[in-house]
This record gives structure tokens, sequence and C-alpha cells, in this order.
């Protein structure tokens, strides 16, 4: 077998999907096994993925809505909205993880397994993935290169893990009360925790349909009933909503560290995804990394070179990351007024760059220029010094996880 990915999530299906499309006449098609582990803990509840993108995409086919303007409310409700080059996409996984599937299980090259993967290891002339079916039975799988999307349980030693935790609802009102082409991505009037942050989070879909969710960047997660609290205050009492029904739900926790995670464990054995740092730490976005990524990793294998995931994000936007995670954590900037202010005095389009992973050092500069600056350079100053230690509190892993709704 030329590839074995083990887990059927964002990363490992999208790279499979990748592998099984059509190669060049000069390459001949790749032999893939994906191996997704039964209904039960290891799977993932339904999730939202939202990303930017400038213009048409190759993953249209599966967005749900996008939206062109983008808003921000302080924690006075002072919007702020404006247009960019970029449009905020939403794929929802019901969408998406069945239609990948039923694309593989047409292709003549492809395997997909049920199995609980038990161990991966290296060995001779590739590498070897252990797991049990449903029904018990033991099996093998031997493949020339093996990709793990699972994630990491425990998360690797940090200096610095946030939990980006949320519930939301999909609602729909009696009366129209939305704009479907504005997506609301931060609004702070919520109440705040006393280190970190929240905010409500809102998506239209139509004038009477649309995601609310309340989020919150601190230490561990609450319980369901403190979620559905906080949603009934914000749809009642921040932003009155009149009636509305709630036809479904979702919950789940990011991992917000400047952990580093390793993409290579062996000669012949890679991590992708999640497992490979591909979430951004000051953010929680991922999808769009996953997809960057794994684009780099199937090409690589199609043309024979050795496929390791490239780093997801550039090493001065992970200090960048790790110093706002830090000064967030240790109280020293106020989080809602930190993203009012950077939203307030800088163009949309150079914040999403900066967001997306794409921006310059020189827009970075500029930007930065309207931080903070005591803050955070006590925090840039001292983070050299600073320890990195086992993540404390809840384990992400064992919770329902959202690979991306900010992708």
């Amino acid at each position: 077998m030329d590839v074995v990915v083990v887990g059927a999530g964002a990363a490992g299906l999208s790279l499979a999907r990748r592998l099984a499309a059509p190669p060049a006449p000069s390459r001949r098609a790749l032999e893939v096994v994906v191996i997704e582990p039964p209904p039960g803990t290891l799977t993932s509840p339904p999730r939202t993925w939202c990303f930017w993108e400038k213009g048409p995409g190759e993953l249209d086919e599966f967005v749900a809505h996008s939206w062109p303007r983008l808003c921000v409310r302080s924690a006075g409700g002072q919007p702020i909205t404006d247009t960019s080059s970029y449009r905020y996409k939403m794929i929802r996984s019901p969408d998406f993880l069945p239609a990948v599937r039923a694309e593989l299980a047409a292709s003549p090259h492809v395997e997909q397994m049920t199995a609980t993967v038990t161990g991966v290891s290296d060995v001779s002339h590739g590498a070897q993935v252990t797991a049990v079916t449903p029904q018990g039975r033991a099996l093998s799988v031997h493949g020339r290169w093996v990709f793990d999307s699972r994630p990491p349980r425990p998360l690797p030693p940090a200096r610095t893990t946030l939990l980006q935790h949320f519930r939301g609802w999909f609602i729909e009102t009696d009366s129209d009360r939305f704009d479907p082409g504005l997506a609301e991505l931060m609004d702070f009037r919520t109440p705040q925790p006393p280190r970190g942050l929240s905010f409500a989070y809102l998506l239209p879909l139509t004038r009477r349909r649309a995601l609310v969710e309340y989020t919150e960047f601190s230490p561990c997660p609450l319980d369901s009933r403190t979620y559905d609290a906080a949603l009934d205050h914000y749809t009642r009492h921040i932003r009155p909503l009149g009636p509305f029904t709630v036809t479904k739900t979702e919950q789940g926790v990011i991992p917000m560290t400047d952990a580093a995670f390793v993409r290579r464990q062996g000669r012949s054995l890679f991590r992708i995804g999640t497992a490979s740092g591909a979430t951004r730490p000051a953010t929680g976005y991922t999808f769009a990394t996953i997809q960057a990524q794994t684009s780099a990793v199937a090409e690589a294998c199609r043309a024979g070179r050795r496929p390791v995931p490239p780093r997801p994000h550039s090493r001065r936007h992970l200090m960048m990351d790790a110093v706002w995670l830090r000064a967030l954590a240790q109280g020293r900037i106020d989080g809602p007024a930190f993203f009012t202010r950077m939203f307030t005095r800088n163009p949309l389009d150079r914040v999403l760059s900066f967001l997306h992973g794409t921006s310059s050092p020189l827009q970075d500069i500029v930007l930065g220029s309207h931080c903070p600056i005591a803050p955070m350079s006590r925090t840039l100053a001292e983070l050299p010094f600073v320890p990195r230690q086992p993540a404390h509190g809840s384990d992400p892993a064992h919770t329902p996880h959202r690979t991306e709704t900010r992708s």
C-alpha cells in the first residue's frame, strides 16, 4: 500500500481526497487506505468549519453559505463593519464528510476501513498500523507512508494553553432579523471572564435563520447548561431576536496553545491537521491550513518525494501568537479592547491577511504598532525564559471537538 491515512475527519479525508484525484499522465495512481474509527467517543459530532478565501475556491461545491461583509461589535455595542477582498465561507461537516466518503468509495484505488487504531510505528520500508475492527478482529496495514490525523492526547507541553470553547444554536426566528450578507465575527457585549475573553458569533444564513454561538477563550470549558444560559441571555437581552426555535446545536473545544507540535514521527510516519499544529494558536482557525498542508503532502507523494508535511504557520506568526496568548492569559491585555482596536485602526484586508497567515513582515509591523505596546513588549521579553509545561485543566481531546468553526 502506498499511503495509509489514520482518521477520517477534515484532515484525513482532505488528504485522501487529494490522493485519490486522477494523476497526471506521467504518474501512476496511488493505492490508499483510510482507517476511520467506529461511531462513538473517538468520532466528532457535526460541526462547522469557516475560513477566508479570495474569489472562487476548489471547495465551493461544499460551501453552505458565504459572506462578503464582516462586523465586530465593541463591548459598548459600536459596530465595526467593512468589506474586503476576502469572503468568509462556511462548510458543514454533514455536507463535506459524506460527500468525500462517497468520492473515495467510487475510486478503485482507495479502501476505507472502520477500525480502532491501537498503534502506529516505523518498520522496514514504511510504517505499520495496527487496529481492531468493531467485531474484535485484529488487523495490520503496511504503508510506504502513514499519516496520522488523530488529535494528540494529551497536548504537548506549552508556555501558554487556553481553550476556545463554545456552544452554538442554529435558530429560526418568527420574523426577519438578520442580514444574510453580513457575518458578525465577534460581539463583545457578553460578560467577560476574569482572564481571557468571551464573545457572541453570529452567522446569518437567511433573514430568519442563523448560527449564533457563545464562545470563550479561557482555561476550562463550561457545562452545557451554562452555555445555554449565556446564549439565552444574549438572544433575549443583549440582542433580542423575538420568538425563535432552536433547530440544531453544536458544541466543542479548540486548543489555543504555543506548544511545539511534531509533524514527523519517524522515517515514514507523519502527523497532519491539528495533530501537526495546523490550528492557529491565537484564533483556532484550522480548515484553510489543512487544505494547504494536504495539498503539499499529496503532491509530494505523487512526485515520489518524502512527504514531510510543511510547517503550518510561519515562525513569525507563531511568535506573535505566543506573545498575545500569554498576555491574554496573564491578564495584561483586555481581549475585547485589543480586537476592537485592531479592527478599528487597520483596513480589514490587513487584519484578515494576518489572521489568514499570509501577511508580510511589513504588514505585521504596522499591525503591531496599533497594539498595546507596554504589555506586549514585556511579554515578548519574558517569553524565552518561560518553561514549557504540560497543559492543566480539561483535555480537549476528551470533549466534543471541532477542528474548526474558526478555520
